[in-house]
This record gives structure tokens, C-alpha cells and sequence, in this order.
């Protein structure tokens, strides 16, 4: 990782960490369904908060939410809730809490109906990466009629934590968008993942 490297401006020039991030994962086209749900509620609890704050405490939420099995996470009962209140690794929020536990037991329910999350969420951007060429970052909207649309849909599923703005984040965070800045050094060999 070299700080010469032309890159988008959010991440700074000085954390490690978020370099790291953009470099290597921010955008790049993620189709695991656990891996999609356990993005979105993280997204879901930086509601209010900097991604960075998330990112930091992205391994004590893997560990406190044992590594985001939605089978074992939709079977938390009040223990579990109180533990994860004490969890000082993570952010404690009875209502982020449980928008998670609720939103494993629908992605189970999903799952048992036949209908695969990744293959839901991915139709609902027509399959393949919505390829942007913004400028710079202060062109990148907040949300889209397209996180919209997908705020919605997940909504009517059951799902907390998902208005546009947060969708929004999320889709650009697990490639379904990619709004990396075409100055960026990653814009190019992000679309290139496309499918």
C-alpha cells in the first residue's frame, strides 16, 4: 500500500485500516449471502456513526455475533441480548441489536422459502455492478433510486436499519456499485470484476 497512489478522498491519507479497506475491499462485487447479510448489518449499526468507528470494531462484532451465522444469531435469546449490551467491543444498541437477530431469522426464513439473498438483492441492481464515473467524491450522491428501491424491498422483507442512505453505503461497500472516483487508482480494476 503506497500513499501516492491516487485514491478517493474518504479514506484520508493516515489510517492504515481505512486505507487498507478502500484499497481492497471497498467495491469489489461480493455474491456470498452470508457475507452480503453480515455487511448490511454492520452498515446497519453505523447508522449515526463513521464507518471507520464500524471498521475498528468489525473483528469484536464477528466474534460477539459468532462470525454472523445467521443460524446461530436468530436463535439469541435474552442471555445472548444482555451479553451483547455488556460487549463493549461493539456498539450497544438495543435497536441495532436486534435489527440483527431479527434479520437472521429472515434471511433463514428467505433461505428455507428457496430464496437466496444474494440472488435477491443482485436482481434488484439487474444482475451485474452499476458502473459510475463520478469525478470525485463530492459528486457521489448519498442515495440512489436504485438504494431506494432496495430500501424498500428490504423493508417489506422485515429488515431494520435499511433506509436508502444506509443502503446506499452498503451497495457501494459490496460492489454493487462502483463509485469509485474514475481518478481513483482502484475505479478501473474494480469494473473489471464486473461479471
Amino acid at each position: 500500500m503506497t500513499d501516492s497512489l491516487p485514491r478517493c478522498a474518504w479514506p484520508g491519507t493516515s489510517d492504515a485500516l481505512y486505507l487498507d479497506y478502500h484499497d481492497t475491499e471497498w467495491g469489489v462485487p461480493e455474491y456470498d449471502s452470508r457475507a452480503l447479510w453480515e455487511k448490511l448489518v454492520l452498515d446497519g449499526f453505523q447508522a449515526g456513526l463513521a464507518w471507520i468507528t464500524i471498521l475498528r470494531k468489525r473483528e469484536a462484532f464477528r466474534a460477539a455475533f459468532d462470525n454472523f451465522d445467521p443460524e446461530k444469531v436468530a436463535r439469541y435469546g435474552p442471555q445472548d441480548r444482555a451479553r451483547l449490551m455488556a460487549d463493549a467491543g461493539i456498539v450497544r444498541s438495543n435497536a441495532k441489536i436486534d435489527a440483527a437477530i431479527g434479520g437472521a431469522k429472515i434471511w433463514l426464513e428467505m433461505r428455507d422459502r428457496g430464496e437466496d439473498f444474494s440472488e435477491f438483492l443482485w436482481d434488484l441492481v439487474g444482475g451485474s455492478p452499476i458502473q459510475n464515473r463520478w469525478p470525485d467524491m463530492k459528486s457521489v450522491p448519498v442515495k440512489t433510486p436504485e438504494a431506494e428501491a432496495m430500501a424498500r424491498a428490504l423493508k417489506q422483507k422485515g429488515f431494520k436499519f435499511v433506509g436508502p442512505v444506509i443502503v446506499y453505503a452498503f451497495m457501494q461497500a459490496t460492489g454493487m456499485v462502483n463509485d469509485h472516483a474514475t481518478t481513483c487508482f482502484r475505479h478501473g480494476p474494480v469494473k473489471a470484476l464486473t461479471r
